[in-house]
Parts: structure tokens; C-alpha cells; sequence
């Protein structure tokens, strides 16, 4: 019996391993069966080189569960170690024997999964003991076993065992007894090793017994895995229904993805997988982290931002590559050039997908549209040079379902659509039934209107607005249809300061209170035809808002109330009807309280102009109580005819009805003030 201590620098390297260099405990199970692998992998690279010419016979790694023990056993029939062997690559942590492996059979050694000779001892995060019993392929070769607590100390002695391989033995610890359980360890499996090349096998295959009314085991084994999974075949192969089963193995519940793209390549790094376009419909973040990384069919994470460029985060798949550079854990990947490359291809592949459907059928592309721009507006939104890819297959969509590239819409409206000051007016909707009639005046105006109700199709408006030239997208709903792409200068209205006055605060003092909306109410003349009272909302603040919802730095934008412009239309009758209502039935009211305020606002004036030349020092008190008594009774006269405007509008229905048509038109009117209106209607039919 040989007895001595591991070859490490520090008695406390088991707390660091436990504590430190691996960044969850459950992966100790993967890297057990991981060596598993790679040790029978190197035996059937040593067969085919005709340096073991024994009978491989079955490769498979069993995993095996002792609850009554308190141990989990990996067994596999790979190489096997001889005492040297174990001497030298578990008694000093971090040589790995692997590294020595692959410098000799470089050119043929496939599928080696470890490079840090530290995998094993992730053992001992979970074990408070850990065995190995082993026998090297080496003809004459003794089985050996080793033994060691989680301390430095280890002991070496003989051992029985037939044939070669290794078992590995956990004694698993009290505070880790979550690892003994068979679900427990079956899910790990599946998660970590469903993909391994060479079979695992977990438990007995079970099936239905009539005679004892349940699931018993069979004498067939339980292989969790798929030795030869779908990205490691070649792509001419497959068929469309190959891929679809795949998808549906690694997300069960999702529905059929659009297309996949089929990822192969070994140079300038190796690097296979099936990405998949998924159909999205709700938030982005619940899609995201769907793409699992493997190494040499290794389950490492589906953290994979560093290596997929930001906006292909939301497609699903599988990308497996060696060249991507890890810790020694395997969990956390390592920033360097090579992952940068490998993210600029992806994205070129994709794109270059991309672009391929497009050309080849046109027509399937823009079926696939609506559940692909998420993607595409994504890539825009967050991938700098993204945009010079995809404007050669980014589509629009009109309200009418016609879809157009960037060049083809823009040569459809630039006859039509170009404003006093030549720039190109994009008018877009963002929902085709709630704004139809602000759809509909454009459309009778002679313009196209595009259709931009995706999740990103708004806050990707800012970007393209910067790549097209001398162009504005603005919402057909922004303002009255003269002004949305403003030919000539607006003509004016032909109402005098007053009426204009009178006509606004009518309005304004009916307007409801809305939670978080403000109102302003503008009088313009918008022609006999068009409708009495409409509410725009700006461009540039809505727009704000709506990107405040995906950009935190935007937050202040988010807090601000909605503002609406309610605008008359000084030219329809309902409107002239009630300002000449106003004009006769309040005249006689309003004229000497108008003739008052204009008095007032006269002294006023006087009054500042007398003090305006003088410094503050050199007003005299009597000059100030006379400005103050002034403005005072100015405010006076506005409130007394501000209240006459409110008794006078209180009592109209026609006033109350052209602002809840207003509001209702825009989704506004709701609760108690649309039931006012709904009994209004009835009442002033009758």
C-alpha cells in the first residue's frame, strides 16, 4: 500500500475547489462522466492507430446509484490507469493528462472534452470520500485502487477488476444528500450529458408489468443519450423533418420554428450547430437564453451572450465548438479575440441565410416577415454593422399587406410624399383597426401608409431614419392630414383673436380628467369636409415615451404625462354653430366684461411701460400697488368670463359630443364617461 499526500501548494485546495473554482455543485456529475468519455475516446483513438489491438467491445458509461451506500459510481471500459498514471495525473492537481494525450495524437484525438487535469476533483464538492478502482489498458496491466477523504492525504493499494476502465466512486456527503436522489440525478443527466458520444446509461429501461400493477426494470439498459445528434451529421444528409424533430427534442412545448440555419466550420476555429428561428410572440426577455453551448457535445451553459452577437440571443439551437475558450470549470466563458470571431461569423451566416431564402423565394420570406423582423429589428437595434446586412432583405409592410424593400417603398412614395421642405414623409400606423380613420384620410390625400405593429418596429424608426436619406417617419395620427406632410404654409383661419379665445376655452373647460393626460386645445382651419374635432398626439413625445419602455437612460421621458392636441376645425358647421351660439347667447354677457379686460390690460401696459425703464430700487410703493391692483382685476374679469363660457358649455350636448367622438376614436373614452355618451346619443336622436 503506497500512502502520501496530493502535490498541491496549499493544504486548503479542497475548500478553494468547493468554494471557488467551480460555480455550481451539480456539475461535479458532468464532469465525471465527461472523463468517463474522454478515457474511452482515447481508446478508441489508440485502437485506431493500432496501438490497442484488443476487443473494444460495448463502450457504454454507466451511472449507478446506491442510496443504502450513500454513493454514486461512473464506470466506464476506456484506458484505465496504471499506479504511475494516477500518480502523476490525480496525485498533482492541474497536470492534465489529457493536455499530455492530445500533443501526441493531435491529429486524430476527436471528442477530448477536459483540458485542465482539475475536472475530477470537482468530486469533492459533493463527496466526503472519493474512490477510484481502476486497470489500464496496458497489457499485464494490475487494478489499482485510490482512495482519499478531502484532505490532502490519499491512499494507493491493489485492487480486484477484471477488465480495464475505471470506477469512480462518490461517497456522497451530508449536506449534498440531494444528489441521491434518481430523479435528481437522471434530470442532471439529461441536461449535461444527453448529447455525450459515447452511450450512457442510467437505471434499466421500464415497462408496465399486469402482474404486479406497475413499472418495473427490464434486463435493457437506460441510455440517456443521443451518441450522434443532429449537428454533427453533415447538412445534405438531412431533411426538413429531421431538423423539426430535433427542435422539437430540445423545446417539447414550443411551436415549429420558421427555418434553421445549419452551422459548419473549421476554419479559422472549429465550430457546428443548428441555429433555429422561433416563432416569438410575447416579451423578448422570456425568449432569450434558449441556444445551449456544448463542447465536444458537453452541456455547458445557455448563457451565451459573449459568444452569439446580442440580438441572436432569441433564437433557439444548439452551437458546440472546442475553440471556445473556458475557465477550468467549463462554466464561465472567457472574453478573448477568438470569441469575437466566432460571433462575427455567426452573424454573417445568418445574414447570409437570410438573404439566400429571400432571393430564392421571395414569396415564402414574406409570409415569414411578421415573425421574423423581431430578429431583424433587434440585430438593427443593437448590432452596429448589422444594418448594412440587412437592408438587402429588410422588408415594409403597408396597411394594405404589400411588402417592399427599403429602395422599392421608397420609390413608390417619392413622387407623393416629400414636404415644402424635400424631405420624404414615411406616414406609418401602428394599429390598423384603432387608427382606421386617420388610415383612411391618408389614404384619400393620395399616400401610402406603412403598417409598424411589431415589438421593435417603433423604437427602430430613430435608426432608419439615420440611414435614409433626408427622411422623417411620422404616425398618421400626429397631426391633422394638411400637416402631416406640410406642402405649402398652412392656410389661417379667418376667426379673430377673441373668437379664437372663446371657441378654445368652451372646449378646454369640458375636457375630462384623465389620470396622467394633459390636453391642449388648438383651433385651426382644416376645410369643410374634414371632421369637427380631432386629437393628434406629437411625434417626437410619443416617441419618447415609447422608447423610454426599452432604454433606461430614457426613464424621464416615461414619467411625463401623455399630451394630446385637441384641434377644432374652425371651418365645419358643428364648430361654427356653437362659436355663433356663444356669440349670441353670451354677447350681451361678454361685452362689458371684454370691454373691462381690455381696459385693464391697457393700464397695464401703461403701467409697464412707466416702471420698465426704472431699476427695481427706484419703484415707488404706490406704483406697485397700482400694477398689482391691475393684474388682480384682470384675473378677475378672466375668471368671470371663464365662468360664463363653463355654465354656457356645461349645458351643451354637441360640445360634450364632438370631444367623447373625438376620444372615443382614439381608445379614450371609457367607464361612466362612455356610458354618458352612449345615453347622449340616444337621447339626442330622438
Amino acid at each position: 500500500m503506497q500512502k502520501g499526500n496530493i502535490g498541491v501548494t496549499t493544504e486548503n485546495i479542497f475548500p478553494v475547489i468547493k468554494k471557488f473554482l467551480y460555480s455550481d455543485h451539480e456539475i461535479f456529475l458532468r464532469e465525471m462522466v465527461s472523463n468517463a468519455v474522454d478515457a474511452t475516446q482515447k481508446l478508441k483513438t489508440l485502437a485506431a492507430q493500432g496501438e490497442f489491438k484488443g476487443e473494444l467491445g460495448d463502450l457504454t458509461v454507466h451511472v449507478s446509484l446506491d442510496t443504502e451506500k450513500g454513493t454514486i459510481t461512473i464506470s466506464d471500459r476506456g484506458i484505465g490507469m496504471t499506479e504511475e498514471e494516477i500518480d502523476k495525473y490525480i496525485n498533482q492537481i492541474a497536470f492534465s493528462g489529457v493536455n499530455d494525450f492530445l500533443e501526441k495524437y493531435k491529429d486524430q484525438a476527436n471528442n477530448i472534452i477536459g483540458h485542465f487535469g482539475l475536472g475530477f476533483y470537482s468530486s469533492f464538492m459533493v463527496s466526503k470520500k472519493v474512490e477510484i478502482i481502476t486497470k489500464s489498458y496496458k497489457e499485464g496491466a494490475k487494478a489499482v485502487k485510490w482512495s482519499c477523504d478531502g484532505s490532502p492525504a490519499f491512499e494507493i493499494d491493489d485492487a480486484e477488476r477484471e477488465e480495464r476502465g475505471s470506477d469512480i466512486i462518490l461517497y456522497i456527503d451530508d449536506d449534498c444528500k440531494e444528489f441521491l436522489d434518481k430523479q435528481k440525478i437522471e434530470q442532471l443527466l439529461q441536461k449535461y450529458c444527453k448529447f455525450l458520444p459515447v452511450p450512457i446509461a442510467f437505471g434499466k429501461k421500464q415497462e408496465w408489468s399486469s402482474d404486479e400493477k406497475k413499472m418495473v426494470d427490464t434486463a435493457e439498459d437506460n441510455i440517456i443519450n443521443n451518441v450522434e445528434p443532429l449537428w454533427t451529421k453533415a447538412p445534405s444528409t438531412l431533411k426538413d423533418e429531421d431538423y423539426k424533430s430535433f427542435y422539437r427534442t430540445l423545446y417539447p412545448m414550443q411551436d415549429e420554428p420558421l427555418f434553421w440555419i445549419h452551422l459548419n466550420v473549421d476554419y479559422p476555429f472549429n465550430l457546428t450547430g443548428i441555429l433555429y428561428f422561433p416563432r416569438i410572440k410575447s416579451s423578448l426577455e422570456l425568449q432569450k437564453n434558449k441556444i445551449q453551448l456544448y463542447c465536444n457535445q458537453v452541456f455547458v451553459t445557455d448563457q451565451v451572450e459573449g459568444i452569439v452577437p446580442e440580438f441572436l440571443t432569441l433564437l433557439h439551437g444548439v452551437i458546440d465548438s472546442p475553440d471556445i475558450p473556458l475557465n477550468v470549470s467549463r462554466s464561465y466563458l472567457q472574453s478573448d479575440r477568438e470569441v469575437k470571431k466566432i460571433s462575427t461569423y455567426i452573424t454573417k451566416k445568418v445574414s447570409d441565410r437570410l438573404k439566400a431564402i429571400f432571393n430564392e423565394d421571395r414569396k415564402a420570406f414574406e409570409e415569414k416577415w411578421d415573425d421574423l423582423k423581431l430578429f431583424i429589428h433587434y440585430g438593427i437595434l443593437t448590432e452596429e454593422n448589422f444594418y448594412d446586412r440587412a437592408k438587402e432583405f429588410s422588408l415594409l409592410k403597408d396597411t394594405e399587406g404589400k411588402y417592399f424593400t427599403f429602395d422599392e417603398y421608397k420609390t413608390l412614395i417619392e413622387a407623393g410624399q416629400k414636404d415644402k421642405n424635400d424631405t420624404l414623409i414615411y406616414l406609418y400606423a401602428t394599429n390598423k383597426d384603432e387608427q382606421y380613420s386617420y388610415i383612411k384620410a391618408a389614404q384619400d390625400k393620395g399616400y401610402s401608409v406603412l403598417l409598424l405593429d411589431g415589438q421593435l418596429d417603433v423604437p427602430c424608426i430613430q435608426t432608419l431614419e439615420q440611414k435614409f436619406e433626408k427622411s422623417r417617419f411620422t404616425r398618421v395620427d400626429a397631426d391633422t392630414i394638411d400637416h402631416l406632410i406640410q406642402k405649402d404654409d398652412t392656410p389661417k383661419s379667418n376667426l379673430s383673436d377673441a373668437e379664437r379665445d372663446n371657441l378654445s376655452a368652451v372646449f378646454t373647460s369640458q375636457l375630462p380628467k384623465i389620470d396622467k393626460t394633459e390636453f391642449i386645445v388648438e383651433v385651426n382651419a382644416l376645410g369643410e369636409e374634414q371632421r369637427p374635432v380631432v386629437i393628434t398626439q406629437n411625434e417626437w413625445m410619443r416617441r419618447m415615451k415609447e422608447m423610454s419602455r426599452y432604454q433606461s437612460g430614457m426613464a424621464f421621458y416615461g414619467q411625463m404625462p401623455d399630451s394630446f392636441n385637441l384641434v377644432l376645425n374652425s371651418d365645419h358647421r358643428l364648430v361654427k354653430g356653437i362659436l355663433s351660439a356663444v356669440n349670441t347667447e353670451l354677447s350681451e354677457q361678454l361685452k362689458p366684461i371684454d370691454a373691462e379686460l381690455k381696459g385693464q390690460e391697457a393700464r397695464l401696459a401703461a403701467l409697464n411701460q412707466k416702471t420698465d425703464k426704472k431699476k427695481p430700487e427706484e419703484i415707488t410703493q404706490e406704483e406697485k400697488d397700482e400694477k398689482a391692483a391691475t393684474e388682480k382685476a384682470i384675473d378677475e374679469q378672466k375668471e368671470k368670463k371663464q365662468q360664463l363660457i363653463n355654465d354656457y358649455a356645461a349645458k351643451n350636448d354637441v360640445v360634450h359630443q364632438l370631444i367623447d367622438l373625438a376620444l372615443l376614436q382614439n381608445g379614450m373614452l371609457k367607464g361612466a364617461a362612455l356610458d354618458a355618451f352612449l345615453r347622449r346619443s340616444v337621447d339626442m336622436i330622438q
